[in-house]
Formats: C-alpha cells, structure tokens, sequence
C-alpha cells in the first residue's frame, strides 16, 4: 500500500465569516470524514496549520508573512494509505471543506523511504 498526502487549500477566509454554531458543525463533518478513512485502517496523520509562517530562502535568508492568499494557502493536511492514486483521488473526493466554497485537495504520493 503506498502512502499519499492531502493538501486542502483555501477555506480559511470563509471559516471566519461563519457563526460559532457553523463552524462547530463543520467540524464534525470533518471528524466524520476522518473518522471514516480511519475505520477503513487508511488513516495516517493530519493536522490543521496556522495560516502564518516564516519561507526561508537560499543562503538562509528568510521572509516573515502572513500566507493569506486564498488559492495558495495550505490550511492543513492528512496522511492516509491507498492502493493507487486512484483511490486516494476517491477518499479526497469525500472532504468536507467543499461543503464551503474556494476549497481544493491536492493529493500528493509520498515518496517512499526506501
């Protein structure tokens, strides 16, 4: 079984126009979702980022800034098993973030450790 990595970018702009309640049931979407992948024994690691962070360039130079682009913020990820990209295509199909507009998952192999 290889191993793939979910990107999910975008959405963030949109979690801070919903209510409490909103957001909450989202979550539990999500949960749901992982929860689902995690039954099938697919399920790897995954967490959710910050959207600020530091790009550290050639020769150690660095740059300091808020990553709020929409299109090119990575909100979070998940570590999960499939067969084929196929399959992992499938299983991201399944993402909760959807639901709200100006989300997309990128699905990304692993490269193996050996």
């Amino acid at each position: 079984m290889k191993e793939f990595m979910f990107l999910f970018r975008g959405g963030d702009e949109i979690w801070d126009t919903k209510t409490s309640e909103e957001q909450q049931d989202h979550m539990q979407h999500w949960q749901q979702w992982i929860g689902s992948i995690a039954e099938q024994d697919k399920f790897i690691s995954g967490e959710r980022l910050y959207s600020e962070g530091i790009t550290v360039l050639e020769g150690g130079k660095t740059t300091d800034r808020p990553l709020t682009e929409g299109k090119e913020l990575v909100g979070g990820f998940l570590r999960v098993k499939a067969d084929s990209m196929e399959e992992a295509v499938e299983m991201a199909k399944g993402c909760p973030g959807f639901e709200w507009d100006n989300h997309a998952v990128e699905v990304r192999e692993v490269w193996p450790e050996n």
